[in-house]
């Protein structure tokens, strides 16, 4: 399955999947359950069966873990949300065996995690996973005899114990009975006196970012034989570990830094602190502390020795001849990252665009952190003065799948994105890319359709493509997106205006069963609002001349829809936007007469439809526009076209004595008569 093919979908040609990624794909758009019954809650009670397309799935196949763990991670990247009913197609350890899990935004429960770990996992990483309780970390301990890596991210409370009756949440006593774990991380947790970590002999990465020390010290980890990471973030009482930290002789990363806006970063002595520490962990090779003021004033110090460099930063000055692979300098005090003698091979920071964009590569799983980063890359673009499109590109997109429903994340993301897709090297990006920048915006849009910055940024993006053609394999969920957008009252302005210009844009050149699609989603019924309600506060405004097109397009060879406009009172708003339209009246006003004529040349296209036009008041009304200029000869040719069709349907179709069929095929004949003759070849 390694080979590379090339999977047309909705006549888009998508470059360089895989076999396996398309069948991953078909899975995944594809799944149907073999029971009604909801069992979300309880994955016990679910029928062990899981169907696509009536081909059951679970069978005497063992399918190998490398593919099941791709399975899960592909899942996600469709933008399908990971949930127990999705997890019972691993219900069989055997057939469908995991060992390598990452799960983000899910809704996964106890349940659910519980059926996870009993594959034995070697590594579990959970984000944003909000159901989750203190249930599942028992299970962990229970299951995870086997785990090498575990990861608890933002939003994984199992560590927190909260009563249903009350919001607050309380220190949960936990202890990690893990004894193969070699990487961990726990967020923002509360660390007690009695938590233990002696017996956890293989750990060799620690991260306990934005926990709180509630009579837990460092010293509880210092003889751990194989910590060579520890990462710090947001702690704040280093300053009192600073004897434990020093003891941890074989740590090569450490990571110290703060993103906070109070005085966790503050150090009361920080050349001194820096100096000691530094001092102290001879096999250090990266270290972060960023967001403190550890760096110090950036008064050079030197050696005795006149042969020995300097060093900007005082507390380094002992690795002023061996520096540091890795420096984490990002928004330190007094501005540390753009001084000169930095004793460093590679810094984060916000004084150029390498530092910022390894600050974006080493700030991924900070979110906070991460949108600064993200706005300062926003005014490299900005300004074009940003080199590396494609690494930049790359961060961005990283950042906005990670944090989904981080708002500011999204909006820093997607006003990135614009000034990526608009620069010159748009044209170097492949078929697959494009379509990832267009899912990850649309992910963005659709978990923020009602701020209005989010709505605008990810349309004004989606303008740069090509339209429908770059997005017909995301159309459906942009069309929701939008008629969203275009429908929200709160969003009247800006966004209302370029939503209903994509929709216009994507009802062009599709075909028949996308603009059945478009009418089933409501186009037509959001549409005629829109105009009702600019009639109804007489104000006349390109939102309804776009309105008139959006449906004209809908309308073309789909019946359904004709059916649609007429059953929405759609000819007593022609007939109100016509009195304020007429060219008489409001002559610049021309586009709206003409788009309303070629929507009703559509409708009379339609055989079983024409007898609702057949009205005295509408038939006068198109045999007065067949003398109209507006808009040259396209306004009366579409007003012949229409009274052409009704015609055809013979005298006895012609129910109404005025006008007569006679005095209108008169009129007709003139106007004909009446436009110049082209030119032939």
């Amino acid at each position: 399955m390694s080979g590379r093919v090339r999977l047309k979908e909705n006549g888009v040609l998508d470059e360089d999947f895989s076999l396996l990624e398309i069948v991953f794909k078909y899975l995944s758009k594809n799944l149907v359950s073999a029971s009604s019954n909801d069992w979300d809650d309880d994955i016990s009670a679910a029928t062990p069966q899981y169907f696509i397309e009536n081909q059951q799935f679970n069978g005497p196949i063992v399918i190998p873990n490398e593919i099941c763990d791709r399975f899960i991670r592909h899942h996600q990247d469709c933008n399908q949300t990971v949930t127990n009913q999705f997890l019972f197609i691993f219900h069989d350890i055997h057939q469908t065996p995991l060992k390598y899990v990452s799960i983000r935004e899910s809704t996964i429960n106890d349940e659910g995690l519980k059926l996870l770990l009993q594959h034995n996992l070697v590594s579990l990483s959970l984000w944003y996973c909000d159901n989750l309780t203190t249930e599942s970390w028992n299970n962990i301990i229970e299951y995870g005899s086997n785990l090498r890596e575990l990861e608890l991210g933002r939003y994984v409370d199992i560590l927190k114990y909260s009563h249903f009756s009350s919001p607050t949440v309380k220190d949960f006593e936990f202890q990690i009975n893990l004894p193969n774990l070699r990487r961990l991380k726990i967020n923002s947790v509360t660390l007690l006196t009695t938590l233990q970590f002696s017996h956890l002999t293989e750990l060799n990465h620690l991260d306990l970012s934005g926990c709180t020390f509630n009579g837990f010290s460092l010293n509880a980890i210092v003889n751990l034989p194989n910590l060579t990471a520890l990462i710090l973030f947001n702690i704040r009482t280093i300053e009192t570990e600073l004897p434990a930290l020093c003891m941890m002789k074989k740590l090569t990363a450490l990571d110290i830094s703060t993103c906070s806006n109070g005085t966790s970063g503050n150090y009361e002595n920080p050349n001194q602190f820096l100096a000691t520490l530094i001092e102290s962990l001879p096999m250090l090779t990266h270290l972060d502390i960023s967001g403190t003021n550890l760096a110090g004033t950036g008064v050079a110090q030197f050696k005795a020795s006149d042969t020995i460099r300097s060093s900007d930063i005082p507390g380094l000055v002992s690795r002023a001849t061996n520096p540091l692979q890795f420096l984490g300098l990002y928004n330190t005090a007094h501005s540390a990252c753009r001084r000169y003698d930095i004793p460093a091979i590679k810094i984060s920071g916000e004084a150029n665009e390498e530092q910022i964009l390894t600050s974006a590569v080493v700030y991924q799983d900070r979110p906070i952190m991460l949108t600064k980063v993200l706005n300062d890359l926003y005014h490299l673009l900005r300004f074009e003065t940003c080199k590396s499109i494609h690494r930049a590109l790359d961060v961005v997109l990283s950042a906005m799948d990670r944090h989904l429903r981080n708002k500011h994340m999204q909006i820093s993301g997607s006003a990135t994105l614009f000034y990526i897709v608009k620069g010159r090297d748009k044209s170097k990006f492949g078929t697959p890319l494009k379509n990832h920048i267009i899912r990850t915006l649309l992910n963005g849009m659709s978990q923020h359709q009602s701020d209005d910055t989010m709505m605008r940024n990810g349309c004004l993006t989606l303008c740069q493509f090509s339209i429908p053609n770059d997005v017909l394999f995301e159309y459906e969920r942009l069309v929701k997106i939008l008629l969203h957008g275009v429908s929200n009252p709160e969003q009247e302005g800006f966004v209302q205006r370029i939503a209903i210009y994509l929709l216009n844009s994507l009802a062009c050149q599709v075909d028949g069963r996308q603009k059945l699609f478009l009418g089933d989603l409501g186009a037509i019924s959001t549409m005629l609002a829109l105009i009702k309600d600019r009639l109804t506060r007489k104000v006349f405004d390109d939102v309804m001349e776009v309105a008139w097109s959006t449906m004209w397009n809908v309308t073309d060879e789909t019946p359904r829809n004709c059916k649609r406009f007429l059953d929405g009172q759609g000819m007593d708003y022609f007939l109100g936007c016509l009195n304020v339209s007429h060219p008489k009246c409001f002559p610049e006003k021309e586009e709206l007469l003409r788009n309303m004529m070629g929507l009703l040349g559509n409708v009379a296209e339609v055989k079983t439809l024409r007898h609702r036009l057949m009205t005295s008041e509408f038939i006068q009304v198109f045999t007065d526009l067949l003398e109209s200029s507006s808009d040259g000869i396209e306004v009366s040719y579409n007003a012949a076209g229409v009274l052409a069709h009704i015609a055809s349907d013979g005298v006895d179709a012609w129910d109404i004595e005025r006008p007569s069929r006679k005095d209108v095929l008169a009129k007709m004949v003139n106007a004909i008569e009446r436009e110049p003759t082209l030119p032939v070849n």
